[in-house]
């Protein structure tokens, strides 16, 4: 939708395999000037679904989350850039915020809570909630990190807050879910080994620990009920088996 008041703005989406989830996704952002899909080579129709839905496509085999993201950056046709994973959905509310920030930026960097949905239960509390995240940027300010896994946007001023929620809808099951964790959490011990990171004792015990009293007792993620403590748990789960990989790498590959 293009607003003359208002600075233009491409919706930025990764793709792998997201044919079913293409359409909700694109219809949160149908303020945006442009949709931009990077497909990293998916076997489902996803680019061609996407092209038939009046996305821009382009294809480029994977990169890590960091530079996948920052190469779909680049390639986008606006400056202003909402970057997007094909699960994710834009709320009213946070449509709105954007379009009013876009009128008249007093930042070059916007942050938005995220809502992760879990076991059926959008979480209200832990990490799952307001898990904020800088997602509006111009993107000649900020660039994302290059990190294979849990990939950052970096920028240098003080980002502005939007209102409204980025919808993590997942429509994994928790099998599938703990597949993904299991191969997230390789690529994390891989990128701290080759920063030459090692791990003992301290982080096996320590990390788990202090993340679990964290989001579940000072965060207040018991209030999200079963679906809250398997979520904190898995991520507790997470730390640890970062730094035991971490440490079965420095063993075999010193």
């Amino acid at each position: 939708m293009n607003d003359p008041a208002r600075a233009r703005v491409s919706a930025v989406v990764i793709t792998l395999n997201a044919a079913g989830q293409l359409a909700e996704c694109f219809a949160s952002v149908a303020f945006a000037d442009e949709i931009l899909v990077v497909d990293s080579g998916s076997t489902d129709g996803t680019r061609e679904l996407a092209a038939k839905y009046g996305a821009r496509v382009v294809a480029q085999d994977w990169l890590g989350f960091g530079r996948q993201k920052q190469f779909a950056a680049d390639q986008a046709a606006n400056d202003w850039v909402l970057s997007l994973d094909a699960d994710e959905r834009v709320s009213p509310e946070l449509a709105a915020s954007v379009v009013r920030a876009l009128q008249s930026p007093t930042a070059s960097v916007y942050r938005m809570a995220r809502r992760n949905r879990f076991m059926g239960r959008w979480l209200r509390h832990g990490e799952g909630y307001p898990d904020w995240s800088a997602r509006l940027y111009d993107r000649g300010q900020a660039r994302w990190s290059d990190d294979v896994v849990h990939e950052k946007l970096l920028y240098a001023s003080t980002p502005g807050t939007l209102q409204g929620d980025l919808l993590h809808e997942s429509a994994e099951d928790l099998g599938r879910y703990l597949d993904k964790q299991n191969r997230y959490t390789t690529l994390a011990a891989a990128a701290l080994h080759e920063q030459g990171r090692a791990a003992g004792t301290v982080e096996l015990v320590l990390s788990p620990l202090v993340r679990f009293v964290k989001f579940y007792f000072l965060r207040l993620g018991f209030l999200d009920g079963v679906p809250g403590l398997v979520h904190i748990s898995i991520g507790c789960m997470n730390s640890y088996m970062k730094y035991a990989k971490l440490a079965e790498l420095r063993k075999s590959r010193p």
